[in-house]
């Protein structure tokens, strides 16, 4: 398993993808949405949400769909920016991101919309439905299930922890695992304090990994380049990829 998943991700940039494009609107702004199913005969173990980067919509993303559905999940990868918006610099993916950030009630309406979308798949039939998101993509799912949307569970990878919606008692529905490097400068020791209060608070499910020795961006084999080519502190850690990878099996082999 530890080598088909790092042979996948050394070479998705040339993977030709078996999912389905979907498109549709949610107001003004036109989405793409990646799905990704099982292969025929295969027994379906649920569905699950997959939310990317900061950088958008990308080949990441669906990777990860067709990884998901390899496990037996039908995936879609959904678009939290709409009209084709993707970035190759942080600067337009920071504007980007606050574009959404700003104004979550407009992204839970864009993550309902794709809620709906997989949940009306007919292999799904009733199954329960989880969510998975990297940088950006983890802030999302993690206030999605602040929020108490109908979300059997989700893993955040290397997301933002900075509060979003205040939580309340009772809330959060879903159970709930955040993998985290713990040399990623993004996310202070305060922040992690503040999040497992909250969940305290709110009584949640949650697990908390902390990767040593592991930065920002740890799963996409992208990240090293990145962080040398914007002086960013990116970088792919192919032990932690593997692990928080398991950690997630784990999640919704429980969970869904």
């Amino acid at each position: 398993m530890r080598l088909l998943i790092t042979c996948l991700l050394s070479l998705f940039v040339s993977i030709v993808f078996a999912g389905e494009e979907i498109k549709h609107s949610v107001g003004d702004a036109k989405m793409t949405a990646y799905l990704a199913k099982p292969a025929p005969g295969k027994e379906v173990k649920g569905g699950v949400l997959v939310v990317h980067e900061w950088w958008g919509h990308d080949t990441y993303a669906r990777v990860r769909a067709d990884m998901l559905a390899d496990l037996g999940y039908v995936a879609l990868a959904l678009d939290m920016y709409g009209d084709g918006k993707k970035a190759d610099h942080p600067k337009d993916a920071q504007g980007f991101m606050m574009e959404v950030i700003s104004n979550l009630d407009l992204g839970e309406q864009r993550f309902r919309a794709a809620y709906d979308i997989l949940n009306s798949q007919p292999e799904m039939s009733g199954a329960k439905i989880g969510a998975i998101g990297y940088c950006f993509g983890g802030a999302i799912v993690l206030e999605m299930a602040r929020r108490g949307l109908p979300l059997a569970a989700v893993a955040s990878f290397h997301g933002s922890l900075g509060p979003l919606t205040p939580v309340e008692k009772g809330a959060v529905k879903a159970k709930v695992l955040v993998l985290n490097g713990a040399d990623d400068p993004f996310i202070k020791p305060e922040q992690i304090a503040k999040f497992k209060t909250d969940m305290d608070m709110a009584g949640a499910d949650y697990e908390f990994i902390n990767y040593p020795g592991t930065k920002h961006s740890f799963t996409n084999p992208e990240a090293t380049e990145r962080g040398k080519q914007f002086s960013l502190p990116l970088e792919y850690n192919e032990t932690a990829d593997w692990q928080s990878w398991m950690a997630m099996q784990k999640l919704f082999a429980e969970a869904l």
